[in-house]
């Protein structure tokens, strides 16, 4: 049975026995002469569901996750001695074939007779295994249908164990983000050490050149892992960004929020969040052949010598990209502030603008700055426009009108082609990327800082 097929019987069997744990507990109601059942029928029913279907579905991953191992151990051990894979690879291509082979893709030489011997075994071995896994799955589930089914009475807290087991469910689910988050985090801080190990940290840091030459020699003395450049670089783009993005996103949203109509609301605000589902690299080409020469003309009739490939360039298009990320949010808050302070602040005499100033503004001020954290999160960690866009020109400037690059094209710079993968040029981008993370972290504990700053002034 494919996982399809078993998803769809899976789903048919959990609405039948979901329907006769609430068809149990509301006969035994209607029985009761006095009292009451203590759980709604709801939750009977998804005891039953839990009790039957959360050992079957134990059995199902972990007999997947073992049985391969197993069959495979006992085929190659049927091997002739002479005929045993020397080595993981050998060992790895052989079991592909014999798969193969089972499975009626075939080969693409003539297998030998043992080859054949295996694969019979292998298809055996694997019919046994699923014929076995599906009678226990069923037997279990048989089992716990009916021991759960018969425990059901009027005053079993069925409830307690639901919601028990939704706490559990969150604290599971809030454990694996978590878990995934220091993993990464460890991955990272794993290979920076082992970069730091051939490039001294304060080199790295505040070093002013970067010019990482693709040798695998830790001790080049002629290659340069200055970060300053890409960091200066990653900020240039990422303030120029936020100065476009900020005032209109935001007034964007105060204008349909306060001013605007709502058949005007009803198509101004999708269209604006239509910014969002574009894909970046047409951002980037959006730039390169539109923005950059417009900016490079525009500089021309100034007197200003604008690159068409530069950090403005980079720096305007993802603006209007991060536009809907602080539009849309900041509207969604603005509109939860309560409406009885603003009708309180226009009774003791202030203007609309008063009010949205002194009134609105800081109440939805936390979610505001939630609203600019994420774009600032999401400027600092863009790609694509400014691998297009910026030039991939690290070098430090504090001309906008100059190409420079970012840690983000670095570290797929570094990551791209043929390298190898101790060499520093190549752990160097696992530095950059927990470089990028601490940024990230420290302006998430920035805006927490001024959010609980303004919230206390504001209460």
């Amino acid at each position: 049975m494919n996982n399809l097929l078993f998803a769809a019987v899976l789903l048919v069997m959990m609405s039948l026995v979901y329907q006769l744990g609430v068809k149990r507990s509301r006969t035994l109601g209607r029985q009761l002469t006095e009292g009451r059942l203590h759980s709604r029928p709801v939750y009977h029913g998804m005891r039953l569901l839990l009790w039957t279907f959360l050992p079957l579905l134990i059995v199902y991953l972990l007999w997947n996750q073992l049985q391969p191992g197993i069959v495979h151990s006992h085929v190659l051990a049927g091997l002739p001695a002479e005929l045993q894979p020397q080595t993981a690879q050998d060992q790895r291509i052989l079991l592909q074939r014999l798969n193969n082979l089972a499975s009626g893709f075939g080969l693409t030489n003539e297998a030998q007779s043992y080859e054949l011997l295996a694969a019979e075994q292998l298809r055996r071995l694997n019919t046994l295994g699923s014929t076995l896994k599906w009678a226990l799955m069923m037997s279990l589930a048989a089992t716990s249908l009916v021991f759960a089914w018969r425990s059901i009475r009027p005053d079993l807290r069925a409830r307690n164990q639901i919601e028990s087991a939704v706490r559990w469910l969150l604290i599971g689910c809030s454990t694996v983000a978590i878990l995934t988050t220091v993993g990464i985090v460890l991955s990272m801080a794993g290979e920076a050490l082992r970069f730091f190990s051939f490039v001294n940290p304060v080199d790295f840091f505040l070093g002013t050149t970067w010019n990482p030459r693709f040798s695998t020699v830790g001790n080049d003395n002629q290659s340069g892992f200055g970060m300053l450049p890409l960091l200066w670089g990653t900020l240039m783009i990422a303030l120029i960004a936020l100065a476009v993005a900020i005032p209109i996103g935001l007034m964007a949203a105060i204008y349909m929020a306060e001013y605007a109509s709502s058949r005007v609301r009803s198509f101004a605000k999708p269209i604006i969040e239509v910014l969002a589902g574009i894909p970046t690299i047409v951002y980037g080409f959006f730039a390169l052949v539109t923005v950059g020469p417009f900016l490079s003309e525009m500089g021309t009739f100034l007197g200003l010598d604008i690159r068409a490939t530069s950090a403005l360039t980079a720096g305007v298009v993802m603006g209007i990209m991060l536009i809907p990320f602080i539009s849309s949010l900041s509207d969604d808050i603005i509109t939860q502030v309560p409406k009885s302070m603003r009708e309180g602040s226009l009774g003791l005499g202030a203007t609309k603008s008063e009010t949205i100033r002194k009134v609105v503004l800081p109440a939805a001020l936390p979610g505001v700055v939630g609203a600019i954290l994420l774009a600032a999160s999401r400027a600092i960690g863009e790609t694509m426009i400014v691998v297009l866009a910026a030039g991939n020109s690290p070098v430090l400037t504090a001309n906008p009108f100059e190409a420079v690059s970012t840690m983000t094209v670095t570290i797929v710079n570094q990551l791209t082609g043929d390298l190898d993968f101790a060499s520093p040029q190549s752990l160097v981008a696992f530095a950059l990327g927990l470089t990028l993370f601490v940024i990230t972290l420290l302006l998430n504990v920035i805006a927490l800082v001024i959010v609980r700053k303004y919230r206390e002034q504001y209460e």
